[in-house]
């Protein structure tokens, strides 16, 4: 298998499987699992930096450059959300 062929499958992979787990989780429960997905993102984000400095053509750094992006969107987005679910439980003064 081509190094090109195993980046998108695994981009393809990742894409598919994150889309059916969060689509199955009931609602009360997307907060306290978006801090979870953080750490995962994070793994998420170091295995593309490791496909953009690959020796791949092309297609598998822009690849590399689209898992980085949107897992850094996605980290950031969770943070954000965790920030505000915490403000929620701070005592009002």
């Amino acid at each position: 298998m081509t190094p090109i062929i195993a980046l998108l499958f695994i981009f393809v992979l990742a894409a598919f499987l994150g889309f059916e787990l969060i689509r199955k989780v009931p609602s009360q429960l997307h907060t306290p699992l978006m801090s979870g997905s953080n750490a995962i993102s994070g793994i998420t984000i170091v295995g593309a930096i490791i496909a953009v400095n690959s020796k791949a053509d092309g297609i598998g750094t822009a690849l590399g450059v689209a898992a980085l992006i949107l897992a850094t969107i996605n980290v950031v987005g969770g943070y954000m959300v965790t920030d505000r679910m915490l403000g929620m439980f701070k005592s009002k003064k």
